[in-house]
């Protein structure tokens, strides 16, 4: 039976991140991870690589084209221990939606200077209906009943009112 309910596996999400980093790597590749989803992706790959002194935390708040509406999502402050110029940066963040937050980063980065290239790497994509439904809650139920419906159709009995 169906019950509509999505389950992931973080640390399977994670193997297959690390398993795609592979082309994405130089030796050279500065880790770089957005706050707050993409910065334990980046302190995790950073010790599993065995990369020396520390990975970059870069807070794109302030960058946000709606940060008006948004405000200050984040405590944490920009910290890139290495020359941005020239440097092979790799954006790691938990969940890629819009683009507005690894726009925004990249915003930051070209703050500090001028990378020779930037890419990015995420856990998942949030697709736009699952996005909807988790800031809709009476949708999301909705949906459910309507999935239990198809699997199990109610009877004349049970549609009419008692």
């Amino acid at each position: 039976m169906n019950t509509g309910t999505l389950s992931l596996d973080a640390e399977a999400l994670y193997a297959q991140l690390s398993r795609g980093l592979a082309p994405l790597m130089q030796p050279n590749t500065r880790l770089v991870g957005i706050a707050s989803g993409g910065v334990w992706l980046a302190e995790r790959l950073h010790a599993e690589l065995g990369h020396e002194g520390a990975c970059g935390i870069i807070s794109s708040s302030m960058h946000r084209d709606d940060f008006s509406h948004r405000g200050m999502a984040t405590s944490v402050q920009t910290r890139l221990p290495f020359e941005v110029n020239g440097a092979h940066v790799l954006l790691l963040d938990d969940v890629l939606y819009t683009g507005r937050t690894v726009r925004a980063a990249i915003n930051v980065l070209f703050d500090y200077g001028r990378p020779a290239c930037i890419k990015l790497a995420a856990l998942g994509r949030l697709t736009a209906n699952i996005a909807h439904e988790i800031r809709n809650p009476l949708s999301a139920i909705n949906h459910a009943a309507e999935l239990l419906r198809e699997v199990e159709p109610l009877s004349d009995l049970q549609k009419s009112p008692a």
